[in-house]
């Protein structure tokens, strides 16, 4: 037998090898996504009781008529139409849009301040502490506020900024006031200052992940190609950061848009938003006024959040 046939030999075997294995891959393949399903169902299931349960009530509730005595499971468009009462008439703009556009200036106030407060100390964290030991007790001191509710921070607050609160007394001490400053409390400054205080952790986190992901070796390059320290932030870092700007602007946005405590802490309830409206529909028992209200700001939440992502594409970045 010549050497030429010897070799030819194996070829016919694995030739017939590979259907044999075939079906072998493929049962390996379907148990795999199987294993994938079962690994998710958990998680699937906590986002269907608590997610996708409520929102269907909400929306079914948003269509029921209700009077003052009672919640009648009948269909109808009348919440939607209250709504929206006088919004298209022309003349002056109607309560809910007036409604929304306070509660857009808070959300861009306090997404302003939480960027720029959370971009530098993300910054200096990132790139000017070396040790990740120190990095760690820095970001535990982010957290602290978290170690007690909302209210009781917000509180805090009225001593500080009371008319006979240290600011004042400060101001009026270093002859800067003659007379108390009652806008400090029960304002719109109070409003947005406890915003930023609440939320600035939320915007510092991603921000931070976003710039630890960054290779040094592109900021290396930049100053070898003469790029200055702002030319350096412009044109390499902030491009780099963009996911995580993305994401704490998202949790930022949409906090601030449904918070109603907040706003009645420290606008001593003078100050209207749309979650303060839904809240006081629901304390007056009106749950499909209410509802109707939550499917409307849960659209513009879903506005909000879908020009965020056309910005930036969320999933090719992560």
């Amino acid at each position: 037998m010549s050497l030429a046939s010897e070799r030819a030999m194996p070829v016919p075997a694995a030739a017939a090898a590979r259907p044999a294995a075939a079906p072998g891959l493929a049962a390996q393949a379907r148990r795999q996504r199987r294993l994938a399903y079962w690994q998710a169902a958990p998680l699937a299931l906590v986002f269907l009781a608590f997610f996708a349960v409520p929102l269907a009530l909400t929306l079914m509730v948003s269509f029921w008529e209700y009077n003052e005595y009672e919640i009648i499971p009948s269909f109808t468009l009348q919440n939607y139409a209250d709504v929206f009462e006088g919004c298209f008439s022309g003349g002056d703009l109607c309560t809910t849009f007036r409604t929304y556009l306070s509660t857009l200036k808070f959300c861009l106030l306090a997404w302003a301040f939480t960027l720029g407060i959370g971009f530098t100390v993300a910054y200096f964290v990132a790139f000017h502490v070396r040790s990740s030991a120190m990095q760690t007790v820095l970001f535990l001191l982010c957290t602290i506020p978290f170690w007690t509710s909302n209210v009781i921070r917000m509180i805090a607050w009225i001593p500080l900024l009371g008319r006979n609160g240290l600011v004042n007394d400060g101001l009026m001490a270093l002859g800067l006031t003659r007379a108390p400053i009652d806008g400090l409390l029960y304002s719109d400054f109070a409003v947005v200052l406890a915003f930023v205080h609440l939320n600035t952790v939320f915007m510092i986190v991603p921000i931070f992940n976003s710039m630890m992901r960054i290779d040094r070796s592109l900021l290396e390059a930049a100053r070898d190609a003469g790029a200055s320290d702002w030319q350096t932030l412009w044109t390499v870092i902030v491009p780099l950061c963009k996911p995580g700007i993305a994401i704490g602007s998202i949790f930022v946005l949409t906090l601030v848009m449904g918070d109603f405590v907040t706003v009645g802490v420290m606008g001593g309830q003078q100050i209207a938003s749309v979650g303060k409206v839904i809240q006081v529909q629901m304390s007056y028992l009106q749950f499909p006024a209410a509802a109707a209200n939550a499917v409307v700001l849960l659209g513009a939440v879903t506005l909000v959040i879908a020009g965020l992502t056309r910005l930036i594409d969320l999933r090719r970045e992560l």
